[in-house]
């Protein structure tokens, strides 16, 4: 980072802003499971980041170091909170509907639908569905970002989906 080695770390961390931002939130987002707790956290990540930014020291790629952060901090919330919410929330509701800006009402069905059955997986397999299928990551950016080996992350995603399909398949639901 030579903005920071110029001791311009403003112009660094609006940088990383700009690049990491969405990502952050979306793996805070896929641990806290609520948009407020995801948009704090993702504050005080950037916050610790452009603290840290001098002691950077190039070992890990700047985006596994941020995501590491961002895992750790979002973890740190989760404890210190120990009350998840659920995905039938009205906030969480609001959030995925925005999604689609003039969704049907079948369309809300369905998504709400999903949504309890997403709500019911393992923890991990719930954090790769929604960063690979709601926050739209790569498997690579899903691996980085939960510290998996891609292939861990492909085999939760195949469990997540056998998972889904066959509660689908018992509930009648999408």
């Amino acid at each position: 980072m030579e903005l920071v080695r110029q001791e311009r770390r403003d112009e660094a961390i609006g940088l990383l802003l700009a690049a990491f931002r969405r990502k952050v939130f979306g793996l805070a987002y896929s641990f806290l499971r609520e948009g407020a707790a995801a948009e704090d956290v993702t504050q005080e990540v950037f916050i610790k980041v452009w603290r840290a930014l001098p002691r950077f020291d190039g070992r890990a790629s700047l985006s596994t170091w941020v995501y590491t952060i961002a895992r750790n901090t979002s973890l740190s919330a989760l404890r210190a909170r120990r009350l998840q919410a659920s995905l039938s929330d009205p906030e969480v509701m609001a959030a995925a509907e925005a999604v689609d800006p003039v969704p049907s009402a079948d369309a809300l069905a369905e998504r709400a639908a999903v949504l309890r059955l997403v709500d019911q997986l393992p923890t991990k397999q719930r954090q790769v569905i929604m960063l690979f299928y709601m926050a739209g990551q790569s498997h690579e950016e899903v691996a980085t970002m939960l510290a998996m080996p891609v292939g861990t992350v492909k085999t939760l995603l195949h469990r997540a989906r056998a998972r889904l399909s066959a509660a689908a398949g018992r509930t009648g639901e999408p």
